[in-house]
């Protein structure tokens, strides 16, 4: 039996965000420049950064729905057993808390609401 999304560990949450991020930036790059991919790794390397995506989560923090709250603190508040290189401990735990909800999202198939706050 498949373990309800909710329950997932906030951090597992975070690691699935991550890539759909990611992705997202990559192919919003590919169809909308022209760019090589050297420039294309510079461009979606600074925007999925810790410090891009807790600009990111504090921008979205009142689009966000009671569920998507509870996720994003969950994770903020994980302890990750790692940090980030070059952000701030607070950056990171936000960061961390945005691509929670971008995972959870993904994996309830909220594609819809997904794109909406990837936007």
């Amino acid at each position: 039996m498949e373990k309800d999304i909710r329950e997932y560990n906030p951090v597992v949450l975070a690691f699935i965000g991550d890539a759909v991020h990611t992705l997202y930036v990559r192919e919003s790059l590919a169809r909308t420049t022209d760019y090589k991919a050297n420039k294309l790794h510079k461009i979606t390397s600074g925007e999925v950064k810790a410090a891009a995506q807790a600009e990111k989560a504090d921008r979205i923090q009142s689009l966000l729905t009671e569920a998507e709250k509870d996720i994003y603190l969950r994770a903020r508040n994980a302890h990750t057993g790692s940090s980030a290189k070059n952000a701030s401990i607070g950056e990171y735990k936000k960061a961390t808390g945005f691509e929670a909800v971008i995972g959870y999202l993904y994996l309830t198939g909220q594609n819809e609401r997904l794109k909406e706050l990837l936007k």
